[in-house]
């Protein structure tokens, strides 16, 4: 009997300790916020694009009915009646322009336009901004065709629904950073509206610590390989900067960051946060700014050097993009609402909302990160200093094996510096500030120190 008592309560010990290994703890106020993301309001904000027959940045901006124009004024209505529970924090308008004739994709003089809802920060201090975009054009097989039916339900539909209903959720909350609703236009003529904003950003040195493009993020199924599946949504992130990549690139090539640029290190915070609060649903981290032919609005704000990633559905069906309607050996071609997982797309637009709170509750990225390196130890040392903006709970110190994807251990200290039994030589090192509610800051990197 008591072999037998000795043998279980070792058998309960093992069983506890297998499974209280890791404990996910999230912050309540974000939890709220992602419980209130909702299949049928996305479902609705869809409906009601695809009710304007096309919108192809070549269509009409006139007609009060049809066209890009009458989709931009709906949108821009949406973002003013969400304003009205932000108590002044959120602003709305369309930033407009006049786009020439290109001798490409735009033959003719347009009327431009991106949609924004700004949710100022409340930290007069904090200047940092995190963006989340969708491009509100749609298109047919032939990407001059401004008259035909274009639905676009979810290319860009799902990505331009998200936003919507990001910031109907997002309107009542506080954060100190300041968060930005985009809904692009000229995606499909050769992302006319991302440049346009990126080109604005960069000369008016905005302090974007972040953008997430949401394109084609709503169907869970592939055409050829007859795959179906809404656990998984893609995030492609470049590992080498784009921007500046001669001056950084010895520094990159002597620590072996090759893959921890800005991008990079925004797709791993958002798979780690972003598991952590949707259930079922797996971040799948794509080395690559983007797919083979194709392109997102997230590259020109890359180009400019900002942190940005693109967010894809995990299984692509090419029937329902870029198609003119039309059945063809009992197949339906067209990009229908009626080819889409609402419940998927609910799942994506949490992702999205769980990393975007995150950030802008936590508190700014710590300064002057250093490692030690001169005495030959087989321990490491690291030395910081205090974010800018933000109260401070403590901080994360990240490391990874050098061969490894994702960080390994995250040690908690309330000090500004720490020594750790691990080989500089071995590891990868980070550093991330926590607020007073646990919300970590994007991860930094330490310079080398001598």
């Amino acid at each position: 009997m008591k072999k037998q008592l000795t043998t279980l309560l070792l058998s309960t010990t093992i069983f506890t300790s297998a499974f209280s290994q890791k404990v996910i703890q999230r912050d309540p106020i974000i939890e709220n916020m992602v419980a209130e993301v909702n299949s049928d309001s996305l479902k609705s904000h869809i409906l009601k694009l695809v009710s304007f027959g096309t919108r192809s940045t070549l269509s009409t901006t006139t007609d009060p009915k049809r066209g890009i124009g009458a989709a931009r004024n709906w949108v821009l209505s949406r973002f003013q009646e969400f304003a009205k529970q932000s108590e002044g924090r959120m602003t709305a308008k369309i930033d407009s322009w006049t786009l020439k004739p290109d001798g490409k994709r735009v033959d003719a003089e347009i009327e431009m336009g991106n949609v924004m809802a700004t949710l100022k920060g409340t930290d007069p201090n904090d200047d940092r901004i995190f963006l989340v975009s969708g491009h509100i054009d749609s298109r047919v097989s032939n990407v001059m065709n401004r008259t035909a039916d274009a639905p676009g339900a979810n290319d860009d539909g799902s990505g331009t629904a998200a936003v919507i209903e990001l910031a109907r959720v997002m309107a009542k909350a506080k954060f100190p950073a300041t968060v930005i609703f985009l809904v692009v236009s000229g995606e499909e003529q050769g992302l006319l509206g991302a440049e346009h904003l990126a080109n604005q950003a960069f000369e008016e040195k905005w302090n974007i610590e972040g953008i997430l493009n949401n394109d084609i993020m709503g169907s869970n199924n592939s055409n050829e390989t007859n795959i179906i599946d809404n656990t998984r949504i893609r995030i492609f992130s470049e590992g080498l900067p784009f921007f500046e990549l001669d001056k950084k690139a010895i520094s990159i090539r002597n620590f072996g960051q090759e893959n921890d640029g800005k991008a990079r290190t925004l797709a791993r915070y958002a798979k780690e946060v972003g598991e952590r609060y949707v259930d079922n649903l797996e971040v799948v981290m794509v080395y690559r700014n983007d797919r083979f032919l194709r392109g997102g609005d997230h590259t020109p704000f890359v180009q400019k050097g900002f942190p940005a990633v693109r967010i894809t559905e995990m299984n692509e069906n090419y029937e329902h993009q870029h198609q003119d309607l039309r059945t063809e050996k009992g197949i339906k071609f067209g990009d229908v609402p009626e080819a889409m997982d609402f419940e998927y797309l609910r799942k994506n637009t949490a992702m999205n909302l769980a990393t975007l709170s995150n950030l802008a509750k936590a508190p700014a990225t710590v300064q002057n990160l250093t490692i030690d390196t001169k005495n030959l130890t087989n321990s490491t040392t690291l030395f910081w200093q205090a974010p800018k903006t933000g109260k401070v709970k403590g901080y994360y110190v990240l490391m990874r094996e050098t061969y490894q994807p994702f960080w390994q251990k995250k040690i908690f200290t309330t000090k500004n510096g720490i020594v750790l039994p691990y080989s500089k030589d071995h590891y990868f090192f980070a550093v991330q500030a926590v607020s007073e509610d646990g919300n970590e800051s994007l991860p930094v990197l330490p310079k080398v120190g001598m």
